[in-house]
């Protein structure tokens, strides 16, 4: 018989979750993605691109397909997932459900899969590179 847990409130979950994992910030991410050492995962959904724009170089996968298209071994896979090494940092809007995206990658083996703190909009906010969608 499994252990009952008591529920956790989503700050609470999002601390240990981002635990398991070293964050990334906006200015480290785009020198990363720049020099091939890290991809770039837009999880926003189309509303968000299309008001604010998007991160040039970035693949876009929406939240919902993110685990198919980014698992080396599925048969749905994107081509530039090329195996469990990739050091995948998953982009949402303010920085929050990327880091869950992030841990679920990080189930499926992907262990370099982070985050970019504060999302897209820090992203912005630093003067990084954005295009119209």
């Amino acid at each position: 018989m499994s252990e009952r847990r008591e529920p956790l409130d989503i700050d609470t979950l999002l601390e240990r979750v981002r635990q398991g994992y070293i964050r990334i910030a906006p200015r480290e991410a785009y020198e990363a993605a720049r020099t091939g050492d890290a991809l770039l995962v837009d999880i926003r959904y189309a509303a968000l691109r299309e008001r604010d724009g998007l991160i040039p170089g970035a693949l876009v996968i929406e939240r919902n397909e993110l685990e198919w298209r980014l698992d080396p071994r599925g048969s749905h896979r994107v081509p530039e997932a090329t195996g469990h090494d990739v050091r995948a940092v998953v982009v949402c809007n303010e920085g929050y459900a990327s880091s869950l995206a992030a841990e679920s990658l990080h189930r499926l083996g992907l262990r370099r899969a982070t985050d970019l703190i504060g999302g897209f909009q820090a992203w912005r906010a630093a003067g990084l590179p954005v295009t119209a969608a």
